[in-house]
């Protein structure tokens, strides 16, 4: 049989023990954790290093066989798990997990695809550095996949998308070339930049086996508040207010219905509120300084100041410990999780500019009780960078299965409004599977062609990742 015979061969690469074939070790890759997403592969393959993959994805193009590398199997938009076919092989980057150098004096880390980004985070503290990209997945989810998607976080205000903390790539090319792009230069301008290319291609280009990471100084001091307010107007205000207060000290701003901190209060263990009255909007800002932690504080009060007096902040408190801010950036990264236990939930990951949020929020919020009464709009998120996570809560009297069969018509009542607002579908997400075929509706034909040529360049027989993205 042609399967037995290539995954013979595969095992002579990387050893009998690390391809797994029984669907007890297999099933751990070949679902999503939403658990939308189920397929079947004829084997898991864990590479242990860039050569290993190389001759894996060598071997791979010869026989035609399709592959979907997958990190730390958090993506959410079902790009890295296998088909139902039972053809694609699903390649794991987990083994490939070294740190293999620091710079302190260059403020850069080269590690590999398979690095957990809460190991990177630590690795970089011991060195008083910090790599600022944070996401509630943090302990789970791996660099390869982060940089395949582009991934955002609670950081982008002041350090931007993981597209900006890249400085260069190692990446294993669809014939099984391996492409040494691994500069740790912060100029370097001589042609295309093709590494921006693999960065958001979840695969389809290329695998990525390492990258050169950007770092910056661990800030000396962080204070955190949580405030109340009315609307999602009132924390643009705030956000304008403390933007000019602050200017780029200011390294988090997000913004939470009541509805969500509900939930966080109703599931997430040790949650409680840290103020004394219950108020429509919440908003977390975090202020860093690179002097000291009495002048984060200082900076802190000044952006608040203009919008207390005035009233748009209603009430708020300063976390008075370390601890007490990692408890208010608990609940705010728990939102996700919390979801789960209110039935079922329809997701949208969109971005807007930033002006335009409380007029997304207020706009598909009404759109989507009139299509569906009783369902709960929890719209949170970055609005210091325009990206709204505006997921819909079952209704509490609803049948889940029957609620989750209308995702695609709330998803088009919310995209049109975003759409018709000059946003996009997928701010930090990605495409995947799940919004594939969205894509085509929102991409002009022109920017489209030039998306499948490229991906026809770098891999025209369609074997990394077939079926994400585009639909060749």
């Amino acid at each position: 049989m042609k399967t037995d015979s290539l995954l013979a061969r595969l095992a002579a690469i990387i050893g009998e023990a690390n391809v797994l074939t029984s669907e007890h070790d297999k099933a751990p890759y070949t679902r999503e954790r939403r658990d939308l997403y189920h397929g079947r592969c004829p084997a898991v393959l864990r590479p242990g290093s860039s050569d290993e993959v190389a001759a894996i994805v060598k071997l791979a193009a010869a026989e035609r066989q399709p592959i979907v590398p997958q990190g730390g199997n958090t993506g959410l938009v079902g790009g890295q798990v296998p088909d139902e076919s039972g053809r694609e092989i699903v390649l794991s980057l987990e083994r490939l997990n070294r740190i293999r150098a620091i710079d302190r004096d260059g403020e850069t880390m080269i590690v590999e695809a398979g690095a957990v980004l809460e190991t990177i985070h630590e690795a970089a503290a011991g060195e008083g550095l910090m790599f600022p990209l944070t996401l509630g997945a943090m302990g789970s989810c791996r660099i390869g996949g982060n940089i395949s998607t582009n991934a955002g976080g609670t950081n982008v205000l002041a350090y931007g998308n993981t597209r900006d903390l890249v400085l260069g790539l190692e990446v294993v090319l669809a014939d099984g070339r391996i492409w040494n792009g691994l500069r740790r230069l912060k100029k370097d301008n001589t042609g295309y930049d093709l590494k921006q290319l693999f960065i958001g291609g979840e695969g389809t280009l290329g695998i990525i086996t390492a990258a050169v990471l950007k770092l910056f100084p661990e800030p000396k001091g962080q204070a955190v508040a949580f405030a109340g307010l009315e609307s999602p107007q009132g924390a643009l205000q705030l956000l304008h207010s403390m933007r000019g207060a602050v200017g780029t000290a200011l390294t988090g701003f997000e913004i939470i219905p009541r509805l969500g901190m509900d939930f966080v209060f109703r599931h997430l263990p040790g949650a409680r509120d840290p103020l004394t009255e219950s108020h429509p909007w919440y908003v977390l800002a975090e202020v860093s300084s690179s002097r000291s932690e009495t002048d984060a504080a200082a900076l802190l009060e000044a952006g608040f100041a203009a919008s207390l007096d005035d009233g748009t902040v209603t009430d708020a408190v300063v976390a008075a410990s370390l601890q007490q801010a990692s408890a208010f950036w608990a609940m705010r990264h728990g939102l996700s999780e919390v979801q789960r236990h209110e039935g079922g939930s329809i997701k949208h990951d969109v971005s807007v500019p930033v002006a335009s949020v409380p007029e997304l929020i207020d706009r598909a919020s009404a759109a989507i009780t009139q299509a569906m009464p009783g369902a709960r709009p929890l719209p949170f998120g970055h609005l210091g960078d325009g990206n709204i996570h505006l997921n819909v809560t079952q209704p509490p009297d609803m049948d889940k299965q029957a609620f989750l069969a209308r995702w695609n018509e709330i998803n088009a009542i919310v995209h049109a409004i975003v759409v018709e607002l000059g946003g996009s579908i997928s701010a930090e997400h990605g495409i995947g599977v799940l919004k594939r075929d969205l894509l085509k509706t929102v991409k002009e034909p022109v920017e489209l062609e030039m998306m499948r040529r490229i991906k026809q360049a770098f891999d025209p027989d369609n074997i990394l990742s077939p079926g994400r993205i585009l639909d060749l």
